[in-house]
């Protein structure tokens, strides 16, 4: 089935929705009813009700009754004035309001409207002289469509949850309840779905993380400011780390800037208007402004701008894991996936126009070696301008470097899909969309060509023929925000990490205490720890099946019990995760050292499955 049609089948949901809502509470008052990923919802203010899952089973019910009368949607038109009249009488003050800002501004869209007017009464002529209305059955709502013929053609369906939702997302305004559901084509996508979401909920990133002691969310710091463990530190020093060891091989080199800057750096780059969710710093000693920067590219171009520079010293590469801060809607923020302290292990290139096309193909081939090693398939979808003069640069530019972007992921066999007229006016620009175990999508990794921000700054170098050229930059990022990264991550694994990236490698199980049983795991220990590797002991007064179980519960990928026999023989026999083992192979006995030397090297090497 074609996403339209899709898309008709569950905006016409969202209509059988509110009017089931409408027969079970005659009272509801209606907001907006969009379209989302896999389904839609509405938001709904009933005086004095409040809905629940409990409800879910009664709405559907009506729902199914709506479906079976096979009510058409049938398209009529109103005058404005005549349709903000008649809003009124039905006692619909969002869609009133709603319909004043149509006649004002022409649009509902928040974002394009001026908040002080907004919702207000309009007089005289508006920019709009009519709106369109749907109905089925007594129900009827401002809509533009587009619709089925009619509600039996609506497919199969499923309320999820309701949660709160302040109207417009000001939270100044009422808040009203969010009804959402999913819906699909057939019975067989919508259970699949389900399925698909049954599991999601087992690998919920904010359930393992507290699990498997990898954070800490906490009221008193704030809300989108996680605190990262001991066990969770190493998880984001390990990705960091891989990513400016693949970026260093390529000529990227370390530089390290401050947390906050003077507002001018951001208003001069463009960011202070872009980016509202802003934090301001106050200081003591100066009347300067000061915000928590929101982007690190401006910094990297003040270390390029603070000299000269040659077409000879170019390319120039800079990399560094910082942080930005964003001021997110307290709604939004949502575990690791959507956080206040933003970490990027953020790069940005400096060169001519003609080391662009080898640029890009060796971005390509670190993005290419970081999903490798991480066993996460993706694909990349390349925003190209289109044939309009709206676009900042060189054509030839522009044509060579999506020429190489193409050429790049072509020869690296990369599934890709390619979006002309979705280029942003300064660059062309690329993003990486990883596929998690359960058949997600994720944007992460990332490139971007920048002509306009060489222009803010007047950046320069002196050509070959001893004139002055602004170079292109190309921001990049391989792992994105490492925090939303690892809510992607963890799910994707599972909190079964690789090797190489979990916390603790391998577990010694000490089944009693006795001198020289101690002193046998503590050299085993202390062999591993030469070896970087991430080793524990537990020598708890737990049974062994307990201490087993625990370290099963906390996704140890080895695990070896030692006792009286152990010492005696001088060979261990290791407990591997399940899905790190090899299948066909039965329990084999190692002597420690060939043990320990073995795991280093699925380590040092970013091995998926066990050598043993």
């Amino acid at each position: 089935m074609n996403e339209e049609k899709l898309y008709a089948m569950r905006h016409s949901l969202a209509h059988v929705m509110a009017a089931a809502v409408q027969k079970l509470w005659p009272e509801a008052k209606f907001g907006v009813g969009p379209v989302v990923e896999n389904g839609f919802y509405y938001d709904i203010d009933i005086p004095n009700v409040t809905i629940s899952t409990d409800d879910f089973s009664r709405i559907e019910e009506a729902m199914r009754e709506i479906i079976a009368e096979k009510q058409e949607f049938g398209r009529t038109e109103k005058l404005i004035d005549e349709a903000i009249t008649c809003a009124k009488e039905h006692r619909q003050p969002y869609k009133e309001e709603l319909l004043n800002d149509l006649k004002r501004s022409g649009t509902t869209a928040a974002k394009d409207l001026d908040a002080n007017e907004m919702g207000t009464i309009t007089e005289g002529e508006g920019a709009v002289s009519s709106v369109s209305f749907y109905q089925n059955g007594d129900f009827i709502d401002l809509c533009r469509g587009p619709h089925v013929h009619d509600t039996s053609e609506v497919g199969a369906f499923k309320l999820m949850r309701v949660a709160g939702a302040y109207w417009r997302g000001n939270e100044k305004n009422p808040q009203m309840q969010r009804l959402y559901g999913v819906a699909f084509a057939t019975k067989e996508d919508l259970q699949q779905y389900l399925m698909q979401f049954e599991e999601a909920k087992k690998r919920d990133h904010r359930k393992l993380g507290q699990e498997l002691d990898l954070f800490v969310l906490s009221d008193l710091v704030g809300s989108g400011l996680p605190l990262f463990t001991p066990r969770g530190v190493i998880l984001r020093d390990q990705l960091g780390e891989f990513s400016q060891e693949i970026q260093s091989k390529y000529g990227y080199q370390k530089v390290m800037i401050p947390h906050m800057a003077r507002a001018e750096l951001y208003k001069v780059s463009g960011h202070y208007e872009k980016y509202p969710e802003k934090f301001t710093v106050t200081s003591e000693e100066s009347d300067d402004e000061f915000l928590l920067k929101p982007m690190s590219c401006p910094h990297h171009i003040q270390i390029y701008a603070s000299r000269p520079r040659s077409y000879k010293e170019l390319p120039i590469r800079y990399m560094e894991n910082t942080q930005v801060y964003r001021d997110e809607k307290s709604g939004e923020l949502h575990g690791l996936s959507r956080v206040r302290m933003i970490t990027q292990d953020d790069s940005h290139c400096f060169c001519t126009p003609d080391q662009v096309g080898e640029e890009l193909s060796h971005i390509v081939e670190m993005v290419r070696d970081m999903y490798t090693a991480l066993n996460m398939e993706y694909r990349a979808i390349l925003s190209f301008r289109d044939e309009s003069d709206k676009y900042l640069g060189e054509k030839s530019v522009w044509e060579e470097a999506q020429r190489a972007l193409e050429s790049t992921v072509k020869q690296h066999a990369i599934t890709y899909e390619t979006v002309p007229g979705e280029a942003a006016f300064y660059g062309p620009k690329v993003d990486f969309m990883v596929r998690d175990a359960i058949g997600r999508e994720w944007q992460c990794a990332t490139l971007q060509l920048d002509f306009l921000q060489p222009q803010r700054f007047k950046l320069e170098y002196t050509g070959d023929d001893g004139e002055k050229h602004p170079p292109v930059m190309i921001h990049k990022a391989l792992l994105g925000s490492i925090e939303r990264f690892l809510s992607v991550y963890i799910e994707h694994t599972a909190g079964k990490f690789p090797i190489w990236l979990a916390p603790e490698q391998l577990r010694l199980i000490q089944v009693k205490d006795s001198p020289e049983l101690d002193a046998y795991v503590n050299k085993i220990a202390d062999y591993a720890t030469e070896h970087k590797l991430r080793v524990s002991i537990d020598r708890s007064h737990d049974s062994v099946g307990k201490k087993i179980r625990q370290s099963e519960l906390m996704k140890i990928p080895y695990v070896v019990v030692i006792g009286e026999k152990e010492l005696a023989d001088k060979v261990l026999t290791p407990r591997i995760r399940n899905d790190l083992a090899v299948s066909g192979r039965g329990e084999e006995t190692y002597q420690y050292e060939n043990l320990v030397r073995s795991i280093a090297n699925e380590m040092k090497t970013r091995a998926h499955r066990s050598s043993l």
